[in-house]
């Protein structure tokens, strides 16, 4: 076997991995959110939009201010992707300057796997399409950030009657959305590690993909969480899960 044929059993196999993750994750959101992360924030989210919405006199600033922050973290993380986008574009209009024999003069033997420019500028590629996703994600997540800090300090219901009908539950939307997007971007940083390994060889990006998979179930699973909010809305949440993650 060439080195080269590597690429095409190990980095398949990665790839395989990481997308069995997530969707294994996906289907545990929708079916059993109280035993991940993003659905337990999920359920802590419409309550806090609640009590925020109450009286936005009294805890207006407070929304607001909670809610800058989610856009500066959003911000930064935009921010970062569009420049590392920057610089792979650059890496990949210049690649025949960094690949072949230039591209590891003394390590030659150290880089198992296929190390031509084709090769090399698909590694990169890859990264790229990383990082423009979690640069879109971000940008999207800012979006429903600025809508909800505007409608959570609507008039309360009293003042408003539509509001008590749909206001509350469509900024809970709002917020819940800006932070589905926000954590899909991350991902998509954390998924760009196994393609930056890729440059070294397929085997570093395989052990990678292993390790971000066993990160990533520490990251988003949490199981010692239980509703007190009543049988009937524990349902509800089991039942109408994906209605709560992308309603």
């Amino acid at each position: 076997m060439k080195k080269q044929d590597l690429d095409f059993i190990l980095v398949p196999l990665g790839i395989a991995i990481l997308s069995a993750y997530h969707l294994w994750l996906l289907h545990r959101i929708i079916k059993h959110p109280t035993k991940t992360v993003v659905g337990i924030n999920s359920i802590h989210r419409r309550l806090w939009v609640q009590t925020m919405m109450k009286d936005p006199a009294k805890y207006g600033v407070l929304a607001v201010q909670t809610l800058r922050n989610n856009i500066m973290a959003s911000t930064l993380l935009s921010t970062t992707a569009i420049m590392l986008c920057s610089v792979i574009a650059y890496l990949m209009t210049n690649s025949v300057r960094i690949s072949g024999e230039s591209f590891k003069p003394r390590g030659q033997d150290l880089v198992v796997g296929d190390t031509s420019n084709l090769g090399l500028s698909i590694k990169l590629f890859s990264i790229l399409v990383c990082y423009m996703l979690a640069f879109l994600l971000n940008i999207q997540s800012v979006r429903y950030y600025s809508h909800a800090s505007i409608l959570i300090n609507s008039p309360p219901p009293k003042l408003l009657p539509l509001a008590e009908v749909g206001g509350v539950e469509y900024v809970t939307k709002a917020v819940n959305k800006g932070s589905y997007f926000w954590s899909t971007g991350l991902h998509a940083f954390y998924v760009s590690l196994p393609f930056f390994l890729w440059i070294f060889g397929p085997i570093p990006m395989l052990v990678c993909c292993l390790l971000l998979v066993c990160l990533l179930y520490f990251l988003d699973v949490h199981s010692g969480y239980s509703l007190s909010v009543g049988d009937d809305e524990k349902k509800e949440d089991n039942d109408d899960g994906l209605a709560r993650v992308f309603g």
